[in-house]
């Protein structure tokens, strides 16, 4: 019988792009799909959606941008016999109660968890690689981060962790089915204490200041981002200083039987890497 692909939306993303490598080494079928690649996939283009899904085994999600097309691509999953589906999400995301951060992962895990597939939802922390790969990276490069957020800690999470979790619940049956894995990284940080350890190993004067919400959203608009994209990122601050999802969790080692990886072991890859250098 025909081995199915495994589905990686997003491919070319931050976790995309390592989870489909990690499988391919693995000697599993990849279908790598997203806007630029080969397989052509987008959320705003359906049409397109039934190429992607044809002789799918398992399916990695990174949610759509708004809430809603989630519900209709689960709909074809189901039409085209996918089995299982693994949905990347936030973590704690069913206490946010009325925070308008991240409708569309709400959304999206409403859609997986309601549907007759296998599923398993990934609710991951922050992503370390925030600081060299994302929105706080230029700030960094340019000597100084700012952001609304004060001493409440956040566990960073290493998106390698992230990755390997992924794969291993894509490659290990219906082991994972039906279970939602809060991923953090293993102790958390303020993001004064995140930009010190930066700044220490990269030997640059590194510096954190808090900044007004209204403050921050200007600067992100500033940068490109539209209103909308700017006013969610400045919503999850306000949700992070609630204390919700300060804590660490035991449910990445769980899944991959081994802890977490520091946020000094990120830092040490990355200034090595020159993520931090002057440009």
């Amino acid at each position: 019988m025909t081995r199915k692909d495994h589905l990686v939306l997003g491919a070319t993303g931050k976790t995309g792009r390592r989870i489909a490598a990690r499988l391919r080494l693995h000697g599993t079928p990849v279908r790598a799909a997203s806007r630029s690649s080969r397989v052509r996939f987008d959320w705003s283009e359906p049409d397109g959606w039934n190429t992607a899904l044809r002789d799918v085994d398992v399916a990695y999600v990174v949610p759509p941008p708004v809430p809603g097309p989630m519900h209709e691509f689960v709909v074809r999953a189901e039409a085209a016999g996918v089995r299982r589906l693994i949905l990347l999400s936030g973590r704690g995301a069913d206490g946010w109660g009325d925070s308008a951060f991240g409708q569309h992962m709400r959304s999206a895990e409403e859609a997986v968890r309601g549907s007759s597939l296998g599923w398993t939802v990934l609710r991951a922390s922050n992503f370390a690689q925030n600081f060299d790969e994302d929105v706080f990276h230029a700030p960094l490069v340019a000597g100084t981060l700012a952001l609304p957020v004060g001493e409440v800690p956040e566990p960073f999470i290493d998106v390698e962790d992230l990755a390997d979790a992924a794969v291993a619940v894509m490659t290990e049956g219906d082991r994972h089915a039906g279970r939602v894995y809060e991923l953090s990284g293993p102790r958390s940080l303020t993001f004064a204490e995140a930009v010190e350890l930066i700044s220490r190993a990269s030997g640059r004067p590194l510096t954190y200041r808090r900044i007004t919400r209204d403050e921050y959203t200007s600067s992100l608009v500033g940068q490109g981002l539209s209103r909308h994209e700017a006013d969610d990122i400045a919503a999850m601050f306000v949700l992070m200083e609630s204390g919700l999802i300060a804590g660490t969790t035991d449910d990445l080692a769980s899944v991959l039987g081994r802890a977490p990886r520091t946020f000094e072991d990120y830092v040490v890859r990355a200034a090595a890497s020159g993520a931090w250098d002057e440009r």
